[in-house]
């Protein structure tokens, strides 16, 4: 029999705020243990929340960018449930008052295109970490990361292969880099993914029983994980069994999923609204100031390249897929006149030199200077080998 996969992704991104959601502490990645709390996010007795406005003009811009409905009035919840490295016994979170609904991302797929619903985007706190490496017997907690704030972004179960759960994700990375609300960083947790696999007969309309993959941060172990459990439970199926719901971890060197605890129901949390915070209302003013805001975005960027510069769409899908090496570009693009050279330039020759789309600011040629090393290639008072020995 075959058989057909069903995915939907949960993305938690972090937001790129100085100082947490509901207190003063910093944000910053790499401090010390437990040198960035304070008694909020240490769930003292007494303390009350303050909510950072600035987390929602992040979390709206997210909703905006994402082509979400954005809700006029949503509301925190209490999360409760027990963990070490929750202080409060409980995490704030939204539930059934979230901040964005109903938006999509279109995805490349095949030879076409593929709308890829969002069902939500809801604003929570992170919880903090546990920490195994300073001994074999015992657990450490650092709480830095409680309280930082995320969004988590809910697809659709509209994915159907691991390759079309890692286009998602890197589109819509791209989107938040762009907008300037989450770095993106996978390898420091900024963006980190669970996802939820079923497979069912291919045809068949009925959902199979899933199983959520928690926190892949690598697009590989995306891949990775989702390409194994989809095989595990075809095989499983195949056998005559059952697949059991239940949450599982990925281990990376093996290249397996493990059963981790059983898949908990949105009842086993006992959400109910947090009496601490009023609701967050968003009026049109203050929400047209927001969409005002938003800079131009990914695919409005590549369409434009094509048309204004009339360079090739493959190159123009590169050079928008970060902001500074789109505007790195444009730069350049604005004192040329062979556009179609600039591009080409800066794909083969700059982007060998840079080591990452971050560096591009700090790339030590301005656009200018490489406009006018362009400019005396076309007339021909300068030879390529020459400009590529001044250029490096």
């Amino acid at each position: 029999m075959q058989y057909e996969a069903v995915i939907g992704l949960e993305v938690h991104a972090q937001l790129a705020t100085e100082s947490k959601i509901f207190s003063s502490s910093s944000t910053k990645f790499g401090s010390p243990p437990n040198s960035q709390v304070n008694p909020v996010c240490l769930g003292m007795p007494g303390v009350l929340p303050v909510f950072n406005e600035r987390v929602l003009e992040y979390a709206l811009k997210a909703g905006l960018a994402t082509n979400c409905e954005i809700a006029r009035k949503s509301r925190f919840a209490r999360k409760n449930y027990f963990y070490p490295d929750l202080p409060k016994g409980y995490q704030i979170s939204q539930y059934d008052e979230p901040l964005c609904l109903r938006g999509h991302l279109e995805i490349d797929s095949g030879d076409g295109k593929k709308k890829i619903r969002i069902t939500r985007i809801h604003l929570e706190e992170d919880a903090g970490k546990l920490v195994h490496e300073y001994s074999d017997f015992e657990s450490h907690v650092d709480l830095n990361r409680a309280g930082v704030p995320l969004v988590e972004i809910v697809s659709e179960p509209d994915i159907s292969t691991a390759e079309e759960a890692i286009e998602y994700v890197k589109k819509l990375r791209t989107i938040l880099r762009y907008i300037e609300v989450c770095d993106g960083n996978m390898e420091e947790g900024s963006l980190r993914c669970d996802a939820n696999v079923s497979v069912r007969p291919a045809g068949q309309s009925k959902l199979g029983t899933k199983t959520e993959i928690k926190n892949l941060n690598s697009f590989r172990f995306i891949q990775r994980a989702i390409e194994y459990e989809i095989k595990r439970q075809e095989a499983v199926l195949q056998s005559g069994g059952k697949v059991v719901q239940e949450t599982r971890l990925f281990d990376s060197q093996k290249g397996v999923t493990f059963a981790m605890r059983s898949k908990e129901e949105a009842h086993d949390y006992r959400y109910f609204p947090d009496p601490d915070l009023l609701p967050v209302v968003v009026d049109e003013d203050y929400l047209e100031k927001i969409r005002l805001s938003l800079p131009e975005l990914p695919e409005e960027k590549l369409s434009r390249f094509v048309d204004e510069f009339n360079i090739p769409r493959n190159d123009a899908e590169t050079l928008s897929s970060s902001r500074p090496l789109a505007e790195y570009f444009e730069e350049c693009a604005k004192h040329v006149k062979d556009q179609k050279a600039a591009s080409n330039w800066i794909l083969n020759e700059m982007l060998r030199e840079v080591e990452n789309e971050d560096s591009i600011a700090e790339f030590p040629v301005p656009p200018e200077n490489l406009a006018e090393l362009l400019e005396l290639i076309g007339e021909g008072k300068v030879n390529r080998k020459t400009a590529k020995e001044i250029f490096s």
